[in-house]
């Protein structure tokens, strides 16, 4: 499947137009168990460096472990796991899914790498080295994103609930509804874990989510417009993509056909009194 860049505009503008219409159709937000933050922070990025960054690659899932950027990219017959160099974009490993498969979100959990799919129920674990398949599971829903805060997994579905895996079997423990004052903070797509925060892209927007784990609150917000040129905007899709390199403290993001992975700095903007919540 191939979309052009009108074709993606247009694909992007329906989806947007069918969930106004069918807002009406979510289940209503359950009340917190916690208090609101007494304010949010909102982040402008501030461009360290560019690398290269493969403009064919339907980017899912981002991480960044031992020097390597290990990227997850999706659509039927182009879904694959990449071990990619950070300097030059070049993929020097790469294990594709079967066709009938649309690959989503990645993590790396110690030696292994897990990877989601969209409509299949199923998820991947794959040696890290070798890149061999050494299991499977499975899940109602959509799959999305994936990470993990080293003691459980991470789950989006693209709603505005996040789920919590057991490490060894992947059974759904817990989960969050993420939340902005009244709001329901929905399409969670790619996730990462930093710093004891989630943070999580926000499908078809230009915005970052940093999530706390036990509230659900969005305590922060990562204003990433103007990224890209007007040109390179124009022939690429969505940002979806965050790695962290701990080590150095380094962020990187990138989108779906982007020509550029981003090293970027979190330069605070704004605080404002949080919204009310009830």
């Amino acid at each position: 499947m191939f979309f052009s860049a009108a074709s993606r505009k247009l694909w992007r503008f329906c989806a947007s137009l069918l969930a106004c219409c069918c807002g009406g159709c979510y289940a209503p937000l359950p009340p917190s168990d916690y208090p609101p933050p007494e304010e949010i922070i909102f982040y402008d990025c501030e461009v360290i460096r560019a690398y290269p960054h493969d403009t064919k690659a339907f980017t899912q899932g981002l991480e960044y472990k031992d020097g390597w950027i290990y990227e997850g990219t999706g659509l039927n017959g182009k879904s694959s796991i990449r071990k990619v160099t950070l300097e030059t974009g070049e993929a020097v490993q790469q294990q594709s899914l079967a066709s009938s498969f649309f690959g989503e979100g990645i993590t790396i959990q110690n030696n292994r790498l897990i990877q989601l799919t969209w409509r299949s129920n199923r998820g991947f674990v794959y040696d890290l080295e070798s890149f061999e398949e050494i299991g499977d599971f499975s899940y109602l829903g959509e799959g999305w994103g994936i990470t993990h805060d080293g003691s459980r997994f991470i789950m989006s579905d693209g709603t505005s609930r996040l789920r919590f895996l057991d490490l060894r079997n992947f059974e759904e423990k817990d989960s969050l509804h993420v939340r902005y004052g009244r709001e329901a903070i929905r399409q969670l797509n790619e996730l990462e874990y930093i710093d004891g925060r989630i943070y999580a892209n926000i499908w078809q927007q230009d915005r970052i989510a940093i999530i706390c784990p036990k509230s659900g609150y969005v305590t922060g917000w990562i204003n990433c417009s103007g990224l890209l040129s007007r040109e390179e905007a124009a022939r690429a899709d969505v940002l979806n993509g965050t790695a962290w390199d701990a080590e150095e403290e380094r962020l990187f993001v990138t989108g779906k056909y982007w020509p550029w992975l981003f090293e970027i700095r979190l330069v605070e903007s704004e605080r404002r009194p949080y919204p009310a919540v009830e």
